[in-house]
């Protein structure tokens, strides 16, 4: 069902030929204009990087929500953080982007920011991503918040969330190639791109990262003078049987796994670790915000809803001994097939059967190959409304330039269907794209 929103978002889509356009000017007008709500948001945690921002996101906001909230420097309550959070994309409706104190923001509220912004930007070019980031900002400097999570949506430097001057702290997660038509396919580009949110005097907690990316971090940070928290330098993990061990400023503790499946979720969850060290006043409960983080689309197994009944009723039962599991996954780069192939690595040896599509502006093929060895089989399909889609026979090519017999499919529910009539079964695994996982998650209710 079509809501008021859809409309609005829609006209907003047309004030800027490009759907990309990085760049700080029109955003900055635009601030100005309505009295500059990026100087009245709470303390904030400002997060760039390749893979992994949408997790460390999850994670800060499961612990920061079941813990302690400051009431000034008199002391704390026994209450709970109030917990703002912006991310992106969406993957059902637009209103996911913006949590407000733990709620989604509400139909009637989304629609009033958004027609403020576009009043107050007077027909101006700006791109999408840069007015709704603009409603979000005044959305939070207006409701009551105790801290903000903030994700970057593209690089960093010329980020339309870049605008905060003195941010409470900065994270970076692991960098890797992606988006290369707008930040370059050199490593060292892409992280000077993602070091541009770093802030003089802000600590800045960094993921493991490549010693090429390290190094133009450290340059950066040396540079404007931001003390650093280095994964693998000032902070270490160690994944055991149970969960990890973190060892850092405050000494070693053990932790439990984190709720998010994969070994990669290791890293994402030991980086949020290493954010509370600045955040003690917030008193989070990071164990519990550990095994809690909920976060779609992220290696997450449907149990229920059509695309579960057409695999059989089989399908949404417990038992690992059953005819099919049904799973999806948004990641859609090079590294999320490197940490794709180690999660099916990792399974019992039931055949695992892929249906992936992916936007014209990914590396298919660099995606695909970490985990071709690992599939029986491969269906190829085009994403649902999206318009920078890769067709069904595209996204087959470059699967069948990575060894597999791929399939084209007309739909994900055509892809499934042949996988179940031609397979004794196994799990399936959707991927490829957060935007395909989005189109799952709407129709598989």
């Amino acid at each position: 069902m079509a809501r008021r929103s859809d409309a609005v978002l829609e006209r907003l889509t047309r004030l800027h030929p490009k759907i990309i356009d990085l760049s700080l000017g029109r955003v900055e007008k635009l601030l100005e204009r309505l009295g500059h709500p990026e100087t009245k948001l709470p303390p904030t945690i400002h997060v760039a990087g390749t893979n992994g921002k949408g997790s460390l996101i999850a994670y800060l906001r499961a612990m920061l929500s079941r813990g302690g909230n400051p009431v000034g420097a008199g002391g704390l309550t026994t209450g709970r953080n109030h917990v703002h959070a912006y991310t992106s994309p969406h993957l059902v409706r637009f209103h996911e982007r913006i949590e407000l104190a733990g709620s989604l923001i509400s139909e009637d509220d989304l629609v009033a920011l958004l027609e403020e912004c576009e009043a107050a930007n007077l027909g101006e070019s700006i791109t999408y991503f840069e007015i709704t980031t603009v409603a979000a900002f005044l959305a939070y400097s207006r409701t009551p918040g105790d801290i903000l999570l903030l994700e970057t949506g593209l690089g960093g430097r010329l980020d339309a969330t870049n605008v905060l001057s003195k941010p409470l702290l900065t994270a970076i997660t692991p960098i890797s190639v992606d988006h290369v038509q707008f930040l370059g396919a050199d490593l060292e580009g892409i992280a000077f791109e993602k070091a541009g949110i770093l802030k003089p005097g802000v600590p800045g907690v960094i993921a493991p990262q490549d010693p090429v990316v390290m190094a133009v971090i450290e340059a950066r940070a040396s540079e404007i003078d931001v003390p650093l928290y280095r994964g693998g330098i000032d902070w270490n993990v160690e994944p055991e049987n149970d969960g990890f061990l973190f060892s850092g400023r405050n000494g070693s503790t053990r932790y439990p796994a984190p709720s998010l499946s994969g070994a990669h979720q290791i890293i994402n969850a030991a980086l949020a670790v290493a954010c509370t060290a600045f955040l003690e006043d917030f008193r989070p409960d990071i164990a519990g915000g550990i095994t809690s983080a909920v976060w779609p689309a992220r290696m997450q197994r449907l149990t229920s809803g059509p695309l579960v009944t057409l695999l059989g009723a089989d399908a949404a039962q417990s038992d690992p001994s059953n005819r099919w599991e049904l799973w999806i996954d948004g990641g859609h780069n090079a590294a999320a097939g490197e940490a794709l192939a180690e999660v099916l690595a990792s399974w019992d040896d039931r055949p695992v059967h892929l249906v992936y599509g992916m936007l014209n502006t990914k590396a298919a093929e660099d995606f695909v190959r970490p985990i071709a060895k690992r599939a029986a089989s491969l269906h190829a399909v085009a994403i649902p409304d999206a318009p920078a889609t890769l067709s069904a026979e595209e996204a087959k090519s470059h699967a069948v330039s990575q060894g597999f017999a791929a399939t084209a499919s007309e739909s994900v529910e055509a892809a499934i269907a042949d996988i179940r009539d031609r397979f004794p079964g196994g799990r399936i695994l959707v991927c490829g794209s957060l935007y395909l996982a989005g189109h799952i998650l709407a129709d598989n209710r």
